[in-house]
């Protein structure tokens, strides 16, 4: 059964009546209900398309974070052929938290690599929620170092709420794995593609996001800091949190107009969680729009251009 946000009772209340009406049996006594059944569905439809419509930033993030929303495994099983893993970053581990390999995407080789949440308890553990240690930024560079050999594109998923901060990673050199993997990505001669999927938090998503093309989910967000950090710092509470989300401009709307991301992937009504057959259709289709706009760029031009995107959001930024 489907998990339901705090603010989609009313969404669940309402489906909860329509199971509970096609549960009764339609024998010959039965009165016919199926006018009813439809009349329920219409409303249903117009509230999910309104609550939608409508999400404020700290909603948005509540979406990002379903527990049902597609993770990286189901992105790959979906879109991908021939995926080949690679393990380790051959100077402390394997880290599962940022998974990474050789693949095909619609009949195309590439790199592909992405962040890793996990579906359940054990696998949440397994895969540290998503937050990759240095190892895991580490093994991101040698995945695009070999995919700049090749000439293969890479295409990166992002969904973490931030890199690991715990002492052993920041022992092992954190700060220095993550700047590391940001240049990767910006001295690359090969097309790199990003898609925000979920979360996209601090530099732990952009170790692996300055892309040529960066896409967004609709409903994903991205931030230099989650909002219950920043309200932690700024205010000394968590209670500002939803303050913190507003004010941050970390939804994809927001991100779009500010000139952050290049587009937004569109996803079924309700959110991802709702049809993630379609939702991730939909993302293959973005994916394959921003590989085929690249197309025939050699690679320092890539490069070149890659630098300009990066710099000229610093310059809209101080306009």
């Amino acid at each position: 059964m489907m998990t339901f946000l705090e603010f989609e009772k009313p969404i669940a209340e309402l489906e909860g009546k329509i199971r509970e009406l096609r549960s009764f049996t339609g024998g010959a006594g039965d009165v016919d209900i199926s006018s009813e059944v439809g009349q329920l569905e219409t409303k249903l439809g117009k509230l999910l398309k309104d609550t939608y419509a409508t999400l404020s930033p700290s909603q948005k993030i509540q979406v990002a974070r379903h527990p049902e929303r597609p993770h990286f495994s189901d992105i790959v099983g979906h879109l991908f052929t021939d995926f080949t893993p690679l393990a380790g970053d051959r100077a402390f581990g394997e880290d599962e938290a940022l998974i990474g390999g050789l693949a095909r995407f619609r009949g195309q080789a590439c790199v592909v690599m992405g962040h890793e949440k996990g579906s359940d308890t054990e696998s949440r553990l397994r895969h540290n929620f998503g937050m990759a240690r240095p190892e895991g930024y580490r093994k991101a560079i040698r995945l695009m170092d070999i995919a700049e050999r090749f000439g293969l594109p890479v295409l990166t998923l992002v969904d973490t709420s931030g890199a690991y901060p715990g002492v052993g990673a920041e022992e092992r050199g954190q700060a220095e794995a993550i700047a590391r993997s940001t240049d990767q990505c910006l001295q690359l001669e090969t097309p790199i593609v990003t898609c925000i999927v979920g979360e996209g938090g601090s530099g732990g998503a952009v170790a692996i996001a300055a892309a040529n093309k960066v896409l967004m989910m609709e409903h994903a967000v991205y931030s230099v800091i989650s909002p219950e950090g920043c309200a932690s710092i700024l205010w000394r509470t968590n209670e500002k949190a939803e303050e913190a989300a507003n004010a941050l401009k970390i939804t994809a709307q927001d991100l779009l107009g500010l000139g952050v991301i290049d587009d937004i992937v569109a996803e079924p009504l309700g959110g991802a969680h709702r049809d993630p057959e379609r939702a991730m259709n939909q993302l293959g289709d973005g994916l394959e729009h921003a590989l085929r706009d690249m197309a025939g760029i050699n690679g320092a031009r890539l490069k070149e251009l890659r630098r300009e995107k990066f710099l000229a959001i610093g310059e809209k930024s101080l306009a």
